[in-house]
């Protein structure tokens, strides 16, 4: 009995092996090549357009390559209603696809409403395999443009000033940074990261003004300003965004002296054992990172002031004057400098008298 279950198993497992080396099988049904539904569908809208993004499919249901240009229906959905269309497009496999409309004036007006968008890729015969996933958007009306964007350069950064509405909406500033310097292929483990061409800052109210301290000197920078109304709509938190304003354009020039040194301190040393009498200074360090040093000055009574730390500057917050004579009294005053030569105003003042001999 054994022995012919094991012929039997034998007999099997030779019938499954010959069933993969050509040995005729069950008929497949013909492929219907319906592409796969797109699953990205992504929408976005500014003012009175929507913009939609997706990736086309590459294989059709059965897991085969998709070759040829297929045919895209776009449309669009209020609440419960029925799906209108929008467009027809003819895009190939893998493509990236992307769609932008202008609302017709009904779903850009009244209060805000979610806006349902979907695609249908379909093959040559015009069958598909569904709609896509659901793209939200908020039909309704926009918040106003943002008016009367400007910018101006201060030493903490870019001041962006506009006219403020009520109520009160959320603002977005999109700043673009022109001409930006060349990659480094290579950059040092203690290397900043590259600054990001494009960059978004959002403002929780519009409050007519917002300070990017984010800049680098030297560089230009194009901004430009959205409202933004935060819906809650269907459960989910969706954004209903103005037009972008007109672009305004600046350069961050660095004309902005390092601040002001403090903590100025004189400390006399009188005459002894051979050695003249001199005055220390002392101050509190700048920490600009552009700083090139300080500059040190003096004056007797009412006497002009003179630099005495020579033409190069101080690299360090300290200085030894041993050009002073015992019983005279000296006022000093120190200035920081960067490395564009623009020089801060001097400190406070610090006076010391040279004790006599």
């Amino acid at each position: 009995m054994r022995a012919r279950l094991a012929v039997a198993a034998i007999a099997l497992s030779t019938a499954a092996i010959l069933s993969g080396c050509g040995t005729p099988g069950t008929p497949l049904p013909p492929s219907l090549n319906l592409p796969e539904p797109v699953t990205n569908l992504a929408a976005v809208r500014t003012g009175n357009q929507v913009t939609l993004t997706w990736t086309m499919p590459r294989r059709n249901t059965d897991k085969m390559i998709l070759k040829t240009p297929m045919q895209v229906h776009i449309c669009r959905r209020e609440g419960s209603g029925a799906c209108e269309a929008a467009a027809e497009l003819t895009l190939p496999p893998r493509a990236a696809g992307t769609f932008t409309e202008t609302l017709p004036a009904a779903l850009a007006a009244g209060s805000p409403r979610p806006l349902g968008y979907f695609v249908e890729v379909r093959n040559r015969k015009g069958r598909s395999a569904g709609l896509s996933n659901a793209a939200l958007a908020l039909a309704g009306q926009a918040p106003p443009p943002v008016e009367d964007l400007a910018a101006e350069v201060r030493k903490d950064g870019i001041v962006l000033r506009w006219k403020p509405v009520e109520p009160s909406d959320a603002i977005r500033l999109e700043r673009t940074l022109e001409n930006p310097p060349p990659h480094q292929p290579h950059p040092g483990p203690l290397s900043a990261p590259p600054e990001p061409v494009k960059q978004t800052l959002n403002v929780a109210s519009d409050a007519g003004q917002a300070l990017d301290k984010a800049i680098v000197f030297d560089r230009t920078y194009e901004y430009r300003a959205q409202r933004v109304a935060h819906i809650e709509a269907g459960g989910k938190a969706l954004e209903l965004a103005g037009e972008l304003s007109p672009p305004v354009r600046i350069e961050a020039a660095d004309v902005f002296p390092p601040a002001i040194p403090t903590g100025l301190a004189a400390v006399a040393n009188p005459s002894a054992n051979g050695t003249p009498a001199s005055i220390d200074l002392s101050w509190q360090p700048n920490t600009e990172p552009d700083l090139a040093g300080y500059y040190v000055y003096r004056r007797q009574a009412e006497t002009p002031w003179r630099r005495i730390s020579g033409q190069q500057p101080v690299p360090a917050p300290a200085f030894h004057d041993p050009s002073v004579l015992p019983g005279h009294t000296y006022t000093y005053g120190v200035s920081a400098v960067d490395q564009k030569g623009h020089e801060s105003t001097r400190s406070a003042d610090a006076e010391e008298t040279v004790p006599q001999q």
